[in-house]
């Protein structure tokens, strides 16, 4: 069993916490899209960012100087946003670091495909960003099958805690694995309703959750109730498990 999430954009450097264990498996193709990127002016840079000028001078720069292989992060604990927040990592214990390297997979638009205590750099580059390439016009034609290739080596059972725009890396090649996708949300009017915040807490919480409980199967994420939610059997199918607040 695998599970995939998304990145964050807000990322830090924290050498104090842990050290890296390894280098990202796809590190040929990030430094490909790396020396790309260099080749790139500020405006088409900040374009392809779609961000203020605060934003892409300081990615332009780092950009610039970057070293795909010095003074490196452990991945989930360079991401910042909130899932990774309601995951809280830097609390848990050792047994459930080692759960999810084994079990837990960050989709990125710039390393490919991560585990947990993979070392990466900050860096931004989101995964439906255009990239101005003679061969891959877009980040997704730059990394085509290859993550959907990797993560069906691995396992016949993923469980999807990623927003759309990174999962479809996965799913649009998928013709063999059991993919679960799990929906948060509340009851309003008969209709389960998801709200953006919410749903990233959630899916941190759902993440910890399953280290906490060294889960294997499925089966065992109906149990989850973190936050006040709970599994709705009748709003749930066997590709999508529904957990409503309140």
């Amino acid at each position: 069993m695998r599970i995939i999430i998304s990145p964050a954009k807000k990322m830090k450097t924290d050498n104090d916490s842990f050290t890296h264990s390894q280098l990202p498996q796809f590190l040929d193709k990030t430094s490909e899209l790396l020396e790309h990127l260099k080749t790139l002016t500020y405006d088409e840079l900040k374009n392809i960012w779609k961000a203020s000028d605060n934003i892409t001078a300081v990615n332009h720069e780092r950009i610039q100087k970057m070293n795909l292989q010095k003074n490196l992060t452990p991945a989930i604990l360079s991401y910042e946003g909130i899932q990774y927040q309601y995951m809280a990592p830097n609390v848990l214990e050792k047994e459930q670091y080692t759960y999810l390297e084994k079990h837990l997979r960050i989709l990125s638009g710039f390393y490919g495909m991560l585990k947990p205590f993979d070392g990466v750099t900050p860096y931004r580059l989101e995964m439906q960003a255009k990239l101005k390439h003679a061969t891959y016009p877009s980040v997704y034609a730059f990394w085509g099958d290859q993550l959907a290739k990797q993560i069906l080596d691995e396992t016949d059972t993923i469980i999807n805690l990623a927003s759309e725009e990174y999962s479809k890396t996965i799913t649009k090649y998928n013709d063999q694995a059991q993919i679960i996708r799990c929906k948060f949300g509340e009851l309003i009017n008969g209709k389960v309703k998801e709200k953006g915040t919410m749903v990233k807490m959630a899916r941190g919480e759902m993440v910890r959750f399953m280290a906490e409980n060294q889960v294997q199967t499925p089966e065992k994420l109906k149990d989850f109730n973190h936050s006040d939610f709970a599994f709705s059997d009748d709003h749930s199918t066997e590709s999508e498990y529904v957990f409503i607040k309140g």
